[in-house]
């Protein structure tokens, strides 16, 4: 395990805006930099959650923060987001795209809508949060934190929109990165394993209903999505370039770098849980 850095206040006043900061990893990083001395704002569909973390940071943390109800497919509603929260707070000093969907289905069984929702929220909403808060960041020569996944690297069956959305992350921000060399705007990608979070259990299936039952995972350690956001946020203070943090072991992501058919044909369909459901 990596040495911890312990500095309690180093983002005091910082301005941390969050997408999909209600629920999972994103709400566990909001508290994780609220801890910090951050003033966290918090973009989520469900304004009810959205107003119960708000009070819950104001009463448990005496933490000011701004909850904003965006859907961030919307480019219109983040740039009203992000002027809301600049207007509020003066800037954005770090920017997380958390939000992300998924599905379980087959490339051949899964429509169009679906490939475009997933694309819509995992990439297009990313981008457009991206766009919107540059200008702040650049000034404030802040922080850009991506969370990918450990499809970035090995691809899971039935996940075809997922394992595109995330690898068009990792073709945007890397290119970002630089051409925002020598602006001191860092970029993080994150590539988290299996968490325990409602990413799997509210799945698209190919005709874009949600999935009833939660996928299982096979043979893989599941982790919390504190612990998660404790790496993420240590990695945030290093500015670090990437973080892995997969809890598929390094002999599986050396297996599916240099010897990808035999990765495909032994692990990935134990990695990828359950076969998809009867359309």
């Amino acid at each position: 395990m990596q040495r911890k850095v312990f500095s309690s206040k180093v983002y005091l006043h910082k301005t941390v805006l969050v997408t999909g900061g209600c629920s999972g990893i994103g709400r566990a990083l909001v508290l994780r930099f609220a801890q910090a001395g951050a003033r966290p704002v918090i973009l989520d569909l469900d304004q009810a959650a959205l107003d119960s973390l708000v009070q819950h940071l104001q009463q448990h943390l005496n933490v000011e923060a701004l909850g904003l109800r965006c859907d961030i497919a919307d480019p219109e509603a983040v740039r009203q987001a992000v002027a809301l929260a600049v207007e509020r707070f003066g800037g954005i000093d770090v920017l997380i795209n958390n939000a992300g969907i998924t599905h379980r289905s087959l490339f051949a069984e899964t429509d169009l809508k679906v490939f475009q929702r997933v694309m819509a929220v995992n990439f297009y909403g990313a981008l457009h949060c991206t766009q919107a808060a540059l200008p702040s960041l650049v000034a404030r020569q802040g922080q850009i934190i991506v969370l990918s996944s450990l499809t970035g690297f090995a691809p899971l069956l039935y996940r075809s929109a997922y394992n595109a959305s995330k690898h068009a992350l990792h073709g945007l921000f890397d290119t970002l990165r630089m051409e925002l060399d020598g602006t001191g705007v860092a970029i993080t990608l994150a590539c988290p394993g299996f968490t325990a979070t409602d990413l799997r259990k509210n799945a698209l299936v190919g005709d874009g209903s949600v999935i009833r039952q939660p996928a299982t995972v096979l043979g893989s350690e599941v982790a919390s999505p504190r612990d998660v956001a404790e790496a993420i946020y240590q990695g945030a203070l290093r500015r670090k370039r990437l973080l892995v943090l997969s809890n598929v072991n390094w002999r599986a992501r050396i297996l599916a770098r240099y010897f990808p058919r035999l990765f495909e044909r032994l692990l990935v369909p134990r990695m990828s849980g359950l076969k998809p459901g009867p359309r």
